[in-house]
């Protein structure tokens, strides 16, 4: 499982890296400031939606592994 901590540092990094402020990340999410500020003061509950505007925003992608991974490809795929 990830560990909050380390989401919430992973995207204040990216986000410095980019030269963006909170509001101007908040913004360009299309979510509200204080969203980004629980994040990366390592809120435990985030909405997937959410998350994923901001990972998209910072071009941070996300790889899902399980042992399960190669049946659930092919699967989609047939």
């Amino acid at each position: 499982m990830l560990n909050p901590q380390i989401l919430a540092n992973t995207i204040r990094e990216h986000r410095k890296a980019a030269g963006l402020s909170q509001l101007q990340l908040a913004e360009l999410a299309g979510i509200g400031k204080t969203v980004v500020f629980d994040i990366e003061k390592g809120k435990e509950t985030i909405q997937l939606d959410t998350l994923r505007k901001i990972l998209a925003v910072l071009n941070i992608t996300v790889k899902l592994t399980s042992p399960f991974m190669n049946q659930i490809i092919n699967n989609e795929n047939s």
